[in-house]
């Protein structure tokens, strides 16, 4: 398979690495990120205006068009810089302009996604609750019951990353409960944070501080028709393409971070001195060095593969769990070998290794855990399941 990149994406991804390093420099990245839940506006803004909202939102909704190869390469990029802070940008982007550009109607998709491609509106994920994580189905709690024109939901969410400043939350709630299995009746929801009964809380944590995670309660909250998305009660088969697309954006930040980690790594290498010479010179630098560049170019053609097998419309629910589970223990490796080689330094709050390595620790958890992704690889391969 070729993994080279077209004219147009080389050129895009050269645009976005310039526009990187002038607009977004990880020391401005460290700053951001001291206050924990002071979300950091300007740099929604700074998206916006360089029109990254609208990338893979067509041109008709007033986005920039794009396939799951450019989204690759944005996410990529900013991640080497700004690490955990790009998924401001990924949330909104799969929340919102994926989700409702693959089954919204026609209707919703006009209302919401050119708000969304200009960056005037920011989009959360409500689906993990608290009983349960990677048992998401076999613990889902929050109900949605029919209403006069509509539903109302109650239940509890947890983890929502920027929900606190969300304007729309892409919820999902159990809406038939006497569906035979856990994957049935379930519906989708378009959930204006405005709505009344709802309450965030936001929670304190290692990583992404700056942006922000939430606890979310609902009190019967109404919800619309309108505000439905996809058929009611067929909420899983809905969304599973999209968690094809959310693993392989993971697996794109978790390279970025790669690629963040080893530029600081290689140039502290190269200038830090003991012993009379630069630390670089040192056989178990160079290993370690060595190492995260393996992991680099590892993760790259994992990724590249399965980013590539997606844009052409091919399934890759197992590849894209493998590039998941490979690329966030890959990042969090070549952060802690980073902090290795850093020494004192690594472990400050004003170098980029700490940070990495708290961001990159949680993609070994979410969007699903690791184990979880071993175990249905296994099963893939002709083992029983074991969970």
């Amino acid at each position: 398979m070729d993994f080279d990149l077209s004219e147009e994406d080389r050129a895009f991804r050269d645009m976005v690495r310039r526009w990187v390093d002038n607009e977004t420099p990880k020391s401005w990245a460290r700053e951001l990120e001291r206050d924990e839940h002071h979300y950091p506006h300007a740099l929604w803004d700074k998206f916006s205006k360089a029109g990254f909202h609208g990338i893979g939102i067509a041109e008709e909704y007033g986005g920039q068009g794009g396939d799951v190869l450019t989204q690759m390469l944005l996410a990529r990029e900013l991640a080497r810089a700004l690490g955990g802070l790009a998924w401001i940008w990924g949330i909104t982007s799969f929340a919102g302009s994926k989700s409702i550009g693959l089954y919204g109607t026609a209707d919703q998709k006009a209302a919401f996604l050119p708000r969304i491609a200009a960056g005037d509106l920011k989009a959360a994920i409500a689906f993990t609750e608290p009983a349960g994580g990677t048992d998401l189905l076999g613990a889902m709690a929050t109900t949605a019951r029919r209403g006069d024109g509509g539903w109302i939901i109650n239940g509890e969410k947890i983890w929502s990353s920027s929900a606190h400043v969300a304007d729309y939350l892409l919820l999902i709630a159990r809406s038939d409960p006497t569906a035979e299995k856990k994957h049935q009746g379930l519906t989708l929801f378009w959930l204006p944070t405005s709505s009344p009964g709802l309450t965030i809380t936001p929670l304190a944590k290692l990583g992404m501080r700056s942006m922000g995670s939430c606890a979310i309660h609902l009190d019967n909250v109404f919800v619309p028709d309108t505000l439905v998305l996809g058929e009611p009660h067929k909420a899983w088969y809905t969304l599973l393409p999209t968690l094809n697309n959310e693993r392989v954006m993971v697996g794109a930040f978790c390279l970025g971070v790669i690629d963040g980690v080893l530029e600081d790594a290689v140039d502290y290498a190269k200038q830090r001195k003991a012993f009379g010479k630069p630390i670089g010179q040192f056989q178990a630098i160079q290993h370690f060095i060595a190492d995260i560049a393996t992991m680099q170019l590892t993760t790259e053609l994992m990724l590249h593969y399965c980013a590539s097998k997606l844009a052409s419309g091919a399934s890759a629910g197992n590849e894209a769990n493998m590039l998941k589970l490979m690329a966030s223990e890959n990042a969090n490796a070549a952060a802690d070998l980073g902090i290795q080689i850093l020494g004192g330094m690594g472990y400050s709050a004003e170098t980029d290794m700490q940070r990495y390595w708290r961001d990159s620790r949680l993609w070994r958890i979410g969007p699903i855990t690791n184990e979880m992704v071993r175990n249905g690889i296994a099963e893939s391969l002709g083992l029983p399941r074991s969970f």
